[in-house]
């Protein structure tokens, strides 16, 4: 949508006070109906067929021109290169062609595992799914895990080995590395070094450790941008070593988060957002519910589950940790200057601290890594003193093989560089000359570098700056291990054989000790037979492939209690680095792309991000108050000054974001990272340093008077709510929430909130299911809108990617959006998450409009679209009031790429131009469950069936069943009083319908 003028933001806040019940709305735009808003209201299709959003030359003009046949009416008869299916001379035995096969491994994100099930097909992996014997996962997946797909089969992966730029060969590569090691084994490897990533690998780490006692001078050194040296520097100051530390969300009844996004961004994520919310769920038998506090510097999902959130400035946040310690009694040290938030905040502080006391032993106090160590301080204290050690945290040895602070690692590794002493740097994967903080300038260092080798996966930014880059095989193509958050570790297998003939990082270094030609299954099989010389090897082999778990190898928890007498000292020093005037910066990694890492993935880069709904871009997030403040407006073009650093970014104003702060995400701006990323945003780390890695004061905003467009679906498939009632217009409530008290006391009020229909009200004649009738509840109490769910979808339904310039007129093709609601005040305002996908109408509008039955309903109540029946007339599309339908306006599946044709699911149409789409329930797993039933003489399971959304869900909020069923948990859901469906009034009767939200505030403070 373009934007003509920025909202009056006090006219806006004025109109929300006169408000009388609740208030929904999805952007200032449509807070304040501007005429842009109405005029995207109005537009059916957003964008003329032929008009193709962006830089229009005369060649573009031409070239459309010369489709014009196609686009006017044969759109829907593209012809296809012709494929040819070449049977097997000796079909392997295992393999039955349309029966996939299921393989344990993991895929890791900073080193950490997460254990995954890998569906393939003769060969090819084309989905992953969630291990649920795997602690880190419980059968749950992330938008990462999803997207290694893509990853795998990407082809602008590195594919050769290449010396200063020229391709060359690996036996090239050997033999020059190989003089360098004999020269420096005459100085005990004086000159060596060796750059990773955090490593968790069991085999990695004892690979590294075996050169090391080769090359006894050599030095192993680790970075990441995502790291835990503020968690790291706390557990050394408070128990004198490192430690990790774990929690049991299962067992907390209050919950008090300091810039924590648990539910995401922590290595055991998928496992505490899973029990989380198994204490969000209000059942019609059981109303017991924990309780959230958030105090968060940038919106979070945490923050949008919170049932009462502060948003304060980074330096403020710790104020308030500090407040609330004190408010419960602990002696801490005064803080160097007095904190105007915790005076402001006094009586949520009081409330908050009560509240912690009644439920000791059954609380919990959480820090994000953002924050500086002393905070982290603060909550071992506040958990000791609570009681909360042994029963809702307890720490362990660290899971990371050697851990480090990795900052000053870095650091000590480019004074090295810096003054001659490397004359061999070996970097496994990471991308040190994009990511190592400005002041290193490691990319200008590694000049110095006589001999520099980069594995990874891409030819990236160091890649271009190393002598040799080698390519690196994907985790889903070789052997090797990796443990997760709690320590348990999987053995991970390859699905495929190197598409790219890319090394393993086991492979690699086995040049290192002699072993040139040693497979990586020989590496990590020798590793762990050495681990179990007493036990029958081949037996523990065999079941830990398969499950996908190592049995035995969680850490134990340790006996240990907190220090206090090196607080005040961290506070002193983390006070002097977060002094000075200005706005406040805020640094986060990514929300789809990470630290970069994701650049080329086409399906994460057009992943809507879950707040801000922004695509293929990055910004510079304000609050209301502060672009107001500084007459600012979204898409305005600034300057970012941090310490003499520049930046240029565009503006995204966002409610609930604090004032007098600025958030970027860094990870954007890459130069060399394929087709897909390079040129993509603007680049944050170079206004990061490691002094100041997650937040730093005085940074400045210099307008520039230019703008920039983002593409963003927060308004796309924008449902119109306002229905007539007794002549006077009102609001359908799409999303529904309610108190904890007041459901209890109403339970009726969540229908209240709608205008609900009896199921009988109908011209429609009635149909009798004989057999079965799927349907489907989504848990909005449960959603924390990770986006995993459409990530998933269009991995499993052969989605493709249309690109910025077709997002921005509103041709995004996933079938499922989630859309996010804001509620109340502009400033601090509640925030609420909706899935919305196909809901396979029993009365279905869709149907009855089209010419040629390509929309039909099935007996079974599936609203089905039979594709190569669909002429794209689009009257489907008009006549949906839920606005799910997909149309394809260009060819936007890619055809040619040999490698992306191996990625896609055989068992689901790869639909063409001029194609209409939508969700099917999975009907392709139906179908599967139904064969494998009637094989076996049964009716399905209830449970059987699981859509590729509600597998991948981490909270369990989508459950998919047979409403036939009177004892389905489908049917059960169904039957509660928080079930509701969206437009019931319209007649449609949704087989999709929702579990209002309910919150559970503090009394004391009220609903906030």
């Amino acid at each position: 949508m373009k934007h003509t003028e920025a909202p009056n933001l006090a006219a806006l806040r004025e109109k929300l006070k006169r408000q009388k019940g609740k208030a929904f709305w999805r952007s200032l735009d449509e807070l304040a109906e501007s005429e842009a808003f109405q005029a995207w209201m109005r537009d059916e299709f957003p964008g003329s067929p032929f008009e193709w959003h962006g830089s229009f030359s005369r060649r573009s003009f031409l070239k459309l021109m010369g489709a014009s046949m196609a686009l006017a009416g044969l759109s829907a008869c593209t012809r296809q290169p012709l494929e040819k299916i070449h049977p097997y001379v000796q079909a392997p035995e295992e393999l039955v062609p349309g029966r996939p096969l299921y393989f344990a491994t993991a895929v890791t994100l900073g080193g950490y595992a997460k254990g995954v099930l890998v569906e393939s097909h003769m060969g090819r992996p084309t989905k992953i799914e969630g291990n649920p014997q795997h602690p880190a996962s419980l059968g749950a997946t992330d938008v990462f895990s999803q997207a290694a797909i893509l990853e795998l089969y990407d082809p602008d992966r590195s594919q050769v080995v290449q010396r200063d730029g020229r391709i060359h060969t690996w036996g090239r590569f050997l033999q020059e590395l190989k003089v360098e090691l004999l020269n420096q084994q005459r100085v005990d490897g004086a000159g060596l070094r060796i750059l990773t990533e955090t490593v968790t690998s069991p085999t990695l780490a004892a690979q590294i450790q075996a050169i090391l006692e080769r090359f006894p001078l050599a030095r192993w050194h680790q970075y990441e941008p995502v790291n835990r040296d503020h968690s790291r520097i706390a557990s050394q100051q408070s128990f004198g070593r490192f430690l990790d530390t774990q929690y049991d969300f299962d067992k907390a009844e209050v919950i008090v988060a300091f810039d924590s996004d648990f539910v995401s961004d922590l290595p055991g994520s998928l496992r505490y957002a899973r029990q989380f919310a198994a204490h969000r769920r209000i059942a019609d038998h059981e109303v017991k519910m924990n309780r959230l506090y958030c105090v968060e510097s940038y919106p979070t999902l945490t923050g949008t589950l919170s049932d009462h959130r502060l948003s304060l400035k980074p330096t403020d946040v710790g104020r308030l940790a500090h407040a609330l310690a004190r408010e419960l009694g602990v002696a801490v040290p005064e803080l160097p200057a007095p904190s105007e938030a915790a005076q402001k905040y006094a009586h949520w502080i009081r409330a908050v601290a009560r509240d912690l006391k009644k439920h000791r032993g059954a609380c919990l106090i959480v820090v994000g890594e953002s924050q500086p160590p002393f905070v982290h301080m603060l909550a071992h204290i506040l958990n000791a003193t609570l009681g909360n050690v042994g029963q809702t945290v307890w720490y362990t040895e660290p899971v990371e093989a050697a851990p480090v602070l990795q900052n000053e690692s870095l650091r000590q590794l480019t004074e090295d560089m810096q003054n001659g002493s490397v004359e061999l740097l070996v970097i496994l994967g990471g991308n040190p000359a994009f990511n190592a903080p400005a002041e290193l300038a490691f990319e200008e260092k590694l000049e110095q570098v006589k001999l520099s080798v980069h594995l990874s996966l891409y030819e990236d930014e160091t890649s271009a700056a190393c002598r040799w880059h080698v390519p690196q095989a994907h985790s889903l193509e070789t052997w090797s291990d990796a443990r997760a958050f709690d320590g348990t570790a999987t053995i991970m297998q390859p699905l495929i054989a190197p598409l790219y003939g890319g090394r393993s990082v086991h492979e690699f270094l086995a040049v290192f000790l002699d072993q040139t030609g040693q497979s990586a299954y020989d590496a990590v099989r020798a590793f762990w037979q050495a681990q179990h010389t007493k036990v029958d090897f081949e037996e523990f082999w065999q079941v830990s492939v398969h499950d996908g778990v190592v049995a035995g190898t969680a850490l134990s928890p340790l006996r240990v209690r907190p220090r206090t007498e090196r607080l005040a000292e961290q506070m002193q020093q983390d006070s002097r680095k977060s002094s000075g005037d200005g706005l406040e910066i805020v640094f986060r990694p990514d929300p789809t792309i990470w630290d970069g890492r994701f650049a080329n993935n086409g399906w994460l880069q057009e992943l809507p991000k879950p707040l801000t709904k922004l695509t293929w871009d990055n910004a510079a997030m304000l609050s209301p108050a502060t672009a107001e403040r500084l007459d600012l407006k979204s898409e305005d073009v600034v300057e970012i000054e941090l310490d003499g650093r520049t930046v240029r970014a565009p503006v995204w104003v966002l409610p609930g974001h604090p004032d007098d702060a600025l958030t970027v995400h860094f990870g954007y701006g890459r130069s060399r990272t394929g087709h897909v990323g390079t040129g993509t945003g603007f680049n944050a780390f170079a206004l990061r340093t490691s002094a100041a890695a997650w937040h730093a004061a005085g940074a400045k905003l210099n307008q520039t008077g230019q703008r920039y467009r983002l593409a963003s679906t927060q308004l796309h498939h924008n449902i119109d709510d306002l229905v007539e009632v007794a002549e006077t217009a009102k609001r359908r409530h799409l999303i529904r929430s309610a108190t904890l008290m007041d459901y209890l006391e109403h339970p009726e009020l969540i229908h209240e909130m709608g205008h609900d229909p009896p199921d009988d009200l109908t011209l429609y004649p009635k149909y009798e299911y004989e057999g079965y009738s799927w349907g489907m509840v989504v848990d909005l109490g449960a959603c924390i809108g990770c986006n995993a769910c459409t990530v998933a979808c269009q991995s499993e339904n052969n989605i493709p990617v249309v690109g910025k310039d077709q997002v921005a007129a509103g041709r995004e093709m996933h079938w499922i959006r989630v859309d996010r609601y804001y509620e109340g005040s502009l400033d601090h305002p509640d925030v609420h998450h909706q899935p919305v996908m196909c809901m396979h109408c029993e009365n279905a509008p869709c149907e009855v409009v089209c010419p040629v039955a390509a929309t039909t309903h099935s007996k079974e109540g599936l609203n089905e679209m039979v594709y190569n029946r669909c002429v794209g007339t689009r009257y489907c599309a008009n006549n949906c009031p839920y606005k799910v339908r997909r149309f394809n306006f260009a060819l936007y599946a890619d055809w040619e790429t040999p490698s992306l044709k191996m990625m896609r699911n055989p068992d689901v149409t790869v639909r063409s131009r001029g194609v209409m789409e939508k969700c099917t329930y999975c009907v392709q797993r139906i179908n599967h469950a139904r064969i494998e039933a009637k094989k076996e003489d049964r009716t399905i399971r209830d449970g059987e069936i699981l859509t590729a959304c509600q597998q991948v869900c981490p909270t369990d909020a989508i459950v998919f069943g047979d409403i036939n069923d009177p004892n389905s948990r489908v049917s059960q859901l169904k039957a509660e009083h928080r079930n509701y469906g969206i437009l019931t009034e319209l007649g449609t009767r949704p087989r999709t319908s929702y579990l209002a939200k309910i919150k559970n505030p503090n009394p004391e403070i009220g609903e906030s």
